[in-house]
C-alpha cells in the first residue's frame, strides 16, 4: 500500500509497557494486533526501543523522596519521574513477542544515555541531540511518517511533532496508539499535534487508502 515515500514507525511496543509491565500503558496490547495489520501494508518500516541504562536519571528510584510519576527539575528541563523500565538487555525491554515487523529496516534505540531522557525518535529530551532518524529518512526519500505505538501522549506525540518540526507531512493513526494520560497530557498532546498541522486518522481511514 504504502510506497517509498511513506515509513510507519512503530514506537517502543515492548513489554514494559503492556499490562503486567512496570510501566504498563492501559489496554497497551490492544495495539500489537492493529499495528501488524498496518506493518504489513507499508513496505517500510521502522522501529523505536526505550533503552535505558539501570541507572537512568529519569527513574523515580534514583532521586531519594521521589515517587514515580512525579515532575522534578533536571539540567535539560522539567522530567516526569518514571518507575524503572525498558532497562537495556531485560525481558522488559524487549518488543512484544507478538509484534510481526520482522520487515522492518531500523531501530532505533533511544533513551540508551544515563543523564537525559529521550521520548523523541528523532530529538532526545535535551531538544539538540538527535538521533539520526531526520538524516535517514531523508537519504531514503521518505516526505510522510505515520506513528503509531506507545505512548500517544509521550513518545508517539513527541516523535510526531519532532518529525513535523523536521519537515514530514505526518500522520498519528490513533487506535494503533494507547495512551499513558498522565494528569491530562493525552488532551494537551492532541492539541499540540492539531497546531502543528499532524493529521489523526485511524486504521481503517488507513487501510482503505491502499
Amino acid at each position: 500500500m504504502k510506497g517509498s515515500q511513506n515509513v510507519l514507525l512503530v514506537v517502543d511496543v515492548q513489554n514494559d509497557f503492556m499490562p503486567g509491565g512496570t510501566l504498563a500503558v492501559p489496554h497497551g496490547d490492544e495495539v500489537v494486533p492493529i499495528v501488524n495489520r498496518l506493518a504489513a501494508e507499508f513496505e517500510h518500516v521502522v522501529l523505536t526501543q526505550d533503552w535505558h541504562p539501570r541507572d537512568h536519571l529519569s527513574f523515580a528510584a534514583h532521586h531519594a523522596g521521589r515517587q514515580p510519576f512525579e515532575t522534578m527539575t533536571l539540567p535539560y528541563g522539567e522530567q516526569v519521574l518514571w518507575p524503572v523500565h525498558c532497562v537495556q538487555g531485560t525481558t522488559g525491554a524487549a518488543l512484544h513477542a507478538g509484534l510481526e515487523a520482522g520487515h522492518a529496516r531500523l531501530v532505533i534505540r533511544k533513551g540508551y544515555r544515563r543523564e537525559v531522557d529521550s521520548y523523541s525518535a528523532f530529538v532526545e529530551a535535551d531538544r539538540q541531540t538527535g538521533t539520526g532518524l531526520t538524516g535517514y529518512l531523508r537519504e531514503h526519500g521518505v516526505t510522510r511518517v505515520w506513528c503509531c505505538g506507545l505512548a500517544t501522549d509521550y513518545c508517539v506525540a513527541w516523535s510526531a511533532l519532532d518529525a513535523r518540526a523536521a519537515g514530514f507531512d505526518v500522520v498519528v493513526i490513533e487506535d494503533a496508539c494507547r495512551a499513558i494520560d498522565l494528569d491530562g497530557s493525552l488532551d494537551r498532546a492532541r492539541e499540540q499535534l492539531d497546531a502543528a498541522g499532524v493529521v489523526r486518522m485511524n486504521a481503517e481511514q488507513v487501510l482503505a487508502g491502499r
